[in-house]
């Protein structure tokens, strides 16, 4: 039989029988710049992946940012124009407070200045239209919500519409209104004046 037909034993590196050893590196060799370039190629993906990824990441944020700016800039515009309409309301509110004040008062102007063009009266008929005028000027007041403070005697002092001119001795408990000087006068809740009066010190000592 041929050497040539003898099977081929790789770790002796020669078929039995053979004379002659097999150059078996052609079929053991390793190629590691292929390996590195394959490795580089992998990473390049992967850089160009995360890049996509932060890119798209970046993006998404700009759209965010740009929504959140425009829904500021809506917000203050909508609080500018709340403030705006507020300061009309208040004007108009004023305007038409004293517009409606000075319509009820006409009225008892115009009262006043005809007695004072009727020269033959009466104490009796002049009294009689001084009182009518006081009642229509009260009536003015009241639908303006123009209300007088006017304590009675012996009602509890109350810093809020009232103002004491002194403390005197007198029967009344102490802290409590002797007597009302000046009237005061109140405006929807809102002192405009307050009443003036004189306010109880207790009784005298040895009274």
């Amino acid at each position: 039989m041929s050497a040539q037909n003898d099977p081929f034993d790789p770790k002796q590196g020669h078929r039995p029988g053979g004379s002659e050893p097999v150059d078996t590196s052609e079929h053991m060799e390793v190629n590691p710049a292929g390996e590195l370039r394959d490795e580089a190629d992998q990473d390049l993906d992967a850089a160009a992946g995360a890049s996509e990824d932060l890119a798209s990441l970046l993006e998404k944020a700009q759209e965010q940012v740009a929504q959140y700016h425009d829904q500021l800039l809506r917000a203050k515009a909508e609080v500018e124009n709340i403030r705006r309409r507020a300061q009309d309301d208040v004007a108009k509110a004023r305007k038409f407070g004293t517009e409606s004040f000075a319509e009820s008062l006409v009225p008892v102007k115009d009262s006043l200045e005809a007695a004072l063009a009727q020269a033959d009266q009466s104490p009796e008929a002049w009294r009689a239209g001084v009182e009518a005028t006081l009642r229509q000027l009260g009536s003015a007041f009241e639908r303006n919500l123009l209300k007088e403070v006017a304590p009675a005697s012996g009602d509890k002092f109350d810093p809020h519409v009232h103002q004491a001119i002194s403390s005197i001795p007198a029967q009344q408990p102490e802290g409590t209104v002797v007597q009302t000087l000046q009237k005061g006068y109140t405006i929807a809740d809102r002192v405009l004046r307050p009443a003036l009066v004189t306010v109880s010190a207790g009784p005298a000592q040895g009274v």
